[in-house]
């Protein structure tokens, strides 16, 4: 089994895409739930599908676990180990599958990408419906009706969006010789 090391560029431009989770996360529209309307959800997606699963769950990692020592990366830049316990959290935790999902089906079949980017979102959505059940005592029913549904439509345009967009970055980036995507994905 051969493996495969970093490149300087592959490291260079995860840091970069964790840069950009942390920038989109800044803008914010507060919701009575405590789950805010941000566009994480977009760029968690767009990194997968920049990166690939590899380097994009790593810089969704990396995203985690700088907002989890304080620095204000997360929604409306607010970061520390307790956003990760409150209510919005179990959607940080599943950015990391989400982002990963995404870039999963790159250099796949026609539409496995997209089929992928909804199956991440669903993780996402599962894990933050679970969290915010736990932490309001509230039902799985009523989680879900209060911080899943009204984001949906949002979401899965952003998923698209990102497909998109991360398909005309990945064919740039490649054209300039900074990512290999026959491998990278």
């Amino acid at each position: 089994m051969k493996k495969s090391k970093l490149t300087t560029k592959q490291i260079v431009l995860t840091g970069m895409m964790t840069a950009v989770l942390a920038v989109l996360s800044i803008v914010t529209i507060p919701l009575p739930t405590g789950v805010p309307v941000t566009l994480q959800t977009f760029a968690m997606a767009f990194c997968g599908y920049v990166l690939g699963w590899k380097l994009g769950g790593a810089s969704s990692a990396l995203y985690l676990i700088l907002g989890a020592i304080g620095v204000p990366v997360y929604a409306g830049m607010s970061g520390g180990f307790g956003a990760l316990l409150g209510p919005a959290g179990g959607f940080i935790f599943g950015f990391i599958p989400m982002a990963m999902l995404c870039g999963a089906g790159l250099k796949r079949l026609p539409g496995q990408p997209f089929v992928l980017g909804i199956a991440g979102l669903a993780v996402c959505h599962a894990a933050g419906v679970v969290q915010f059940s736990i932490v309001t005592g509230n039902t799985i029913p009523a989680s879900f009706l209060a911080v899943s549904v009204p984001y949906i439509v949002k979401d899965v345009i952003s998923v698209v969006v990102a497909e998109i967009l991360g398909a005309a970055v990945r064919k740039a980036l490649s054209a300039a010789h900074v990512m290999n995507y026959g491998t990278a994905a």
